[in-house]
């Protein structure tokens, strides 16, 4: 019987375009106490790496923010013994000198969920805080912009993400709010996803790709539509992909993080 614990070492979180991604691709169901995946994860090769992928709206996008068990998705990446995770997304722009096209490398996040989503393993009995002042690992972060300044990417080394819980996108006056509090970028889905990486040992990178402004900067720009996010992300969808390739060829394997150890730091 096949080991599971040892199929993949880097996750990723992404659309379902990243399948070409890899290579010579076998799936796998996995089976998680938190219910169903978003879909199966696919197992491949790239630079050399066993890398997993799993989009996490469904191959087919049918489950909206707020649905995505993302419980079951991380679970199922520690399971198949993945150490790090890659979590590509699209995203707003705050601010006029983040720009659509351009990508952003997340150091924080504002959970604006309304405690709507699942958003722990540790429930008890074992007391357990995990402590999310740095919630992306420095070491991945690093790794990625190194390789996005080889491929002269337009890139923001750090930036903070907003979280709302959509599946609408904001109004004005909310919008006017969350960049006058000059944070950068605004999503739908990187929280409780980068923080149950976290919690589970492993490290967690999320990649922002800009699409457009939110609500239009109040006045200054169009205001967001679907079709406009999906139509930059296309032109850049190749980006994308050349970074993932550059940076994951880039990480190594055996480095040790503090992120492998925030269980067992998190208890008394």
């Amino acid at each position: 019987m096949e080991d599971l614990k040892n199929l993949a070492t880097i996750g990723i979180f992404g659309g379902s375009g990243f399948y070409k991604f890899l290579d010579n691709i076998k799936e796998y169901t996995i089976e998680t106490p938190y219910g169903l995946t978003s879909d199966s994860i696919a197992i491949g090769s790239v630079a050399g790496k066993k890398v997993a992928f799993m989009p996490r709206h469904g191959r087919n996008h049918h489950l909206v923010p707020h649905k995505v068990n993302y419980r079951a998705n991380v679970w199922a990446m520690k399971e198949i013994g993945c150490k790090r995770v890659i979590s590509p997304c699209a995203a707003g722009s705050l601010q006029k000198h983040v720009k659509p096209g351009d990508i952003v490398f997340c150091d924080q996040f504002v959970d604006w969920t309304k405690g709507k989503r699942e958003d722990t393993f540790f429930e008890g009995p074992i007391v357990t805080h995990v402590s999310a002042a740095e919630p992306y690992c420095p070491y991945m972060r690093q790794v990625a912009i190194e390789s996005a300044k080889k491929l002269n990417l337009s890139i923001h080394e750090n930036g903070t993400v907003l979280v709302i819980n959509g599946p609408r996108f904001s109004t004005k006056a909310e919008s006017k709010f969350f960049t006058s509090q000059g944070w950068e970028v605004i999503n739908m889905t990187q929280y409780p996803e980068a923080y149950l990486v976290k919690e589970m040992d492993m490290c967690p990178l999320n990649i922002s790709l800009i699409t457009d402004y939110d609500a239009g900067l109040v006045g200054d720009c169009e205001p967001v539509s679907h079709g406009a996010v999906m139509e930059v992300f296309k032109n850049n969808i190749s980006n994308l992909q050349q970074l993932l390739y550059e940076l994951i060829a880039n990480i190594d394997e055996n480095k040790a993080c503090k992120c492998h150890t925030t269980k067992q730091d998190s208890r008394f």
